[in-house]
């Protein structure tokens, strides 16, 4: 199978499903598909659409089938793959991990438009201002918070679901937002965002990106270069 991603330092919808894949040890080939300008004769457009209609990073490739969008691709390798337990084996367990994975697919606008993914970068200092200025964002961190610290609890860790799951892989880009931007979160919740942090695919990953050296101004409201 193939993955096509976007950069590591920014793609935060690419990160989840090349951590699952990598954690679990699911085989692939990564294809690169950097950013750019995004602009009509963008390469990275020209070069995603002859791989998905849909338009955007990551697709899952097998063979010559395309999978788009990070939840489409988490059920397929969890269809694919049952041996990989990718979900809670549980009944409750898997919807609950299925819940709060659509939840964050679909929701947490604020701490995402405001808390962009930048894993080369340390901003502490926008994180207190923006935390001090957008109650939405704050909102979104502290639902965030409640729904770690209530599986962490239930589960009794080390990831949510006690093993590594989907919902871990979900969360990762979350993890990061709040290590750049030094968001404030209870011990038991930073404890889980140091092991996600120790995870070797998460490690992997955050290697690679901090060797990038692209410069996307899109995915860079705080910072006019690097």
């Amino acid at each position: 199978m193939q993955l096509a991603i976007g950069n590591k330092n920014y793609s935060s919808w690419s990160m989840r499903p090349w951590v699952l894949m990598r954690q679990a040890g699911i085989p692939f080939e990564e294809v690169m598909l950097r950013f750019d300008a995004f602009t009509p004769d963008s390469a990275f457009k020209a070069a995603l659409a002859r791989l998905s209609p849909a338009g955007k990073v990551p697709v899952l490739l097998d063979g010559d089938f395309a999978v788009w969008d990070t939840l489409a691709i988490a059920e397929y390798l969890a269809e694919k793959f049952p041996e990989k337990a990718l979900w809670p084996a549980n009944v409750h367990a898997r919807a609950r991990a299925r819940s709060v994975c659509a939840e964050m697919h679909s929701g947490f606008g604020a701490l995402r438009s405001n808390f962009p993914m930048n894993i080369e970068a340390s901003l502490p200092e926008v994180g207190r201002q923006l935390l001090a200025e957008q109650p939405a964002a704050r909102d979104d961190l502290a639902r965030i918070v409640a729904i770690w610290t209530e599986l962490l609890e239930q589960h009794g860790g080390p990831m949510l679901f006690g093993a590594f799951s989907i919902a871990d892989a979900y969360f990762a880009p979350v993890v990061m937002r709040i290590v750049g931007y030094a968001l404030p979160v209870p011990p038991a919740v930073a404890a889980y965002v140091a092991r996600v942090q120790a995870l070797p695919s998460v490690a992997a990953w955050c290697q690679e990106a901090r060797t990038e050296h692209d410069f996307v101004p899109f995915d860079e409201p705080y910072r006019t270069s690097r």
